[in-house]
């Protein structure tokens, strides 16, 4: 279990953040965006649980969503450990296939019950299906900053990490649907309605 005794360390002050490893790298370097934008989806599962509160799904949401936030943090520590020459003198705590193919499972429950989209749909309706689709959106920055991320020199991130934000917007685009009176709710795109 991680101890913080301080909050403030001053480590920082020269522009580097400490990984897991105790190697430091520059505050811009992509790994720590990608860490930042894992860290912000999060955030907004938090908003999401937050405005899910006193609607009707909540009792079926919010355990998933608090699943989803710890999973996060451990794709946060996934992220901070990066593989190396080196064995690590501990076991890195990792994202596995098997969070991957929860996620699918999770998609696969909900869609369940939801009409097929025959349109676009809005970010929009109610205040659980907006918060769930600002989740989504900044889950799918994620994903493209760890994509940059492991675009970069010899940088790795696993597969599995990789895929769980994958998987991880679109179960948010599902729950979005399903938060919106099982996509009864949805507010469709019309293309060129303003015109």
């Amino acid at each position: 279990m991680v101890t913080l005794n301080k909050i403030y360390t001053k480590t920082g002050d020269d522009g580097t953040s400490g990984l897991v490893t105790g190697e430091r790298k520059p505050k811009h370097h992509p790994r720590f965006t990608a860490i930042g934008s894992v860290d912000e989806t999060n955030a907004a599962l938090g908003h999401a649980r937050l405005a899910i509160r006193n609607e009707p799904e909540f009792d079926t949401l919010d355990p998933l969503l608090a699943r989803l936030q710890n999973e996060l943090f451990d794709l946060g520590a996934d992220l901070a450990t990066p593989e190396g020459d080196k064995p690590l003198p501990f076991e890195a705590l990792r994202i596995t296939p098997d969070q991957v193919t929860q996620l699918e499972r999770d998609i696969d429950t909900f869609n369940a019950d939801l009409a097929p989209l025959d349109s676009f749909v809005l970010p929009a309706g109610s205040p659980g299906s907006t918060h769930l689709h600002m989740a989504r959106t900044i889950a799918r920055r994620a994903e493209r900053d760890v994509a940059t991320l492991r675009a970069e020199a010899g940088e790795q991130v696993s597969d599995a990490a990789f895929m769980y934000l994958n998987r991880l917007s679109d179960l948010l685009f599902t729950l979005a649907r399903w938060a919106n009176d099982r996509g009864q709710a949805d507010v469709k795109w019309v293309p060129g309605q303003t015109r």
